[in-house]
């Protein structure tokens, strides 16, 4: 089977129906590339309303063959552009394989809806679930590792292996689950700014944060800190107390 864009589609039957178990009955579910359907077959049997979002037209149109039930509807669409808003007023749960090589903008696409989404079970690459649930202090802890807990809980459920996709990949890869919980209230800070920050901050991540910042003390930290090493709530007092010149 040739996997378009990049994509190494779950095939194996027993590990289709463990997946499926893992993330559940549901109201409202929207699976991100459906491909082939075997995920998508699955999902449709505990779903309530299943929306499968498909890019490449010649799976879709598959995809609609394959899933008749009324409950199902196939979306041919890239989801970068979709808007998960039109999806309201049912709380909406995610699931789905996620392309590789598109990881990391689904992921920050799914966390500007975290208001509306109640969590997210996706299959990605075990290197970056690894990232996904890193905490401070650690070396995976990163950016996409601060940004991830700014939405979201992050739980590892299992591993899977490269053999249980067509084609295989090369490396092993992860169910993950997020659990949307923003937090930039209970943190005090506006979201997009915060983020900006953040990037800044781990551009470093490498150097002592006194070599690029002005005093961190005054946020009490130590002052051979590194940005892995520091929770969000320390990132949000040193943002907040470096507004005026943030990363100076």
């Amino acid at each position: 089977m040739k996997a378009p864009r990049g994509q190494n589609f779950l095939y194996q039957p027993q590990w289709l129906r463990r997946v499926a178990a893992a993330i559940g009955p549901s109201d409202a579910l929207l699976e991100i590339g459906g491909g082939p359907g075997g995920l998508s077959v699955e999902l449709a049997k505990t779903a309530r309303r299943l929306w499968v979002v498909e890019v490449d037209p010649s799976l879709a149109a598959a995809l609609r063959q394959r899933l008749p039930q009324t409950h199902v509807q196939v979306i041919e669409a890239d989801i970068l552009q979709l808007d998960l808003a039109q999806f309201d007023p049912e709380p909406l749960r995610v699931a789905g394989n996620l392309p590789y090589y598109i990881t990391s903008p689904i992921l920050l696409h799914l966390f500007r809806y975290a208001e509306r989404i109640t969590d997210a079970a996706v299959m990605v690459q075990r290197e970056v679930a690894e990232r996904l649930t890193a905490q401070p202090g650690s070396k995976a802890f990163g950016l996409l590792s601060a940004t991830t807990q700014f939405y979201a809980r992050a739980e590892r459920l299992f591993d899977i292996p490269p053999g249980a996709f067509r084609p295989a990949p090369k490396v092993h890869s992860s169910l993950v689950r997020l659990t949307m919980a923003p937090q930039a209230a209970a943190l005090g800070v506006e979201p997009e700014p915060f983020l900006a920050f953040l990037r800044r901050g781990f551009a470093h991540k490498r150097k002592q944060l006194a070599t690029y910042l002005t005093d961190p003390t005054r946020a009490g930290l130590p002052p051979r800190a590194r940005a892995e090493d520091l929770t969000l709530v320390q990132w949000a007092q040193l943002y907040l107390g470096n507004l005026k010149d943030p990363l100076a």
